[in-house]
């Protein structure tokens, strides 16, 4: 299938989660990551959830991060360039909702890509080669592109695999890991 129908195929699932399906599935991410060997590194890129897209509630991976003392480094994403700007989270952010209910920080201490080691992927959908279908704007592939090659990628999803994408670009960065509430899938580069 191609990018497009999986984007929709997967919204419409989405769709239909009730909020304690996710949080539960979201909980089963957070505990099988724990499994996973990326917990020695120090800087955590982390997206804040869309709420409003039924996205994986990343409230339980970041209470993980703050126990473990790690940085964690949240974005502001500028729709002109489809670049972002990371900022490291602390007790003094403040958060506010953009207009496509991102939650984003106002301001802060920037923190370059390239400082950045490990980035959990928002997504909906990912093949069993580790390509990713997003939201179809790109931020994701330009700010991995920044980072350094051995930044750790790993994918966040409800749902399980699926068979290779169709068009997939050149210049669409594959995932190390996707993470769903049963599985934990390791890709090769």
């Amino acid at each position: 299938m191609t990018k497009s129908e999986l984007r929709k195929i997967y919204k419409l699932k989405r769709k239909s989660l009730t909020p304690e399906i996710i949080d539960d599935w979201s909980l089963n991410i957070a505990n099988q990551l724990l499994q996973v060997e990326v917990w020695q590194k120090s800087f955590y890129h982390l997206f804040l959830t869309i709420k409003e897209q039924n996205e994986v509630n990343t409230e339980f991976i970041l209470n993980i991060l703050l126990g473990k003392d790690k940085n964690v480094v949240v974005s502001k994403s500028n729709f002109k360039t489809f670049d972002m700007t990371h900022y490291l989270l602390t007790d003094n952010t403040v958060i506010k909702k953009n207009v496509f209910h991102i939650p984003e920080p106002i301001e802060g201490l920037e923190i370059p890509a390239d400082k950045i080691e490990v980035v959990f992927v928002p997504l909906l959908a990912f093949d069993k080669q580790g390509h990713r279908v997003g939201y179809g704007k790109g931020f994701y592939d330009i700010f991995l592109n920044k980072c350094k090659p051995e930044t750790i990628k790993i994918g966040l999803s409800f749902y399980e695999a699926e068979d290779p994408i169709d068009d997939v670009f050149e210049n669409d960065v594959k995932l190390d890991y996707c993470i769903t509430p049963k599985t934990i899938y390791t890709f090769s580069s």
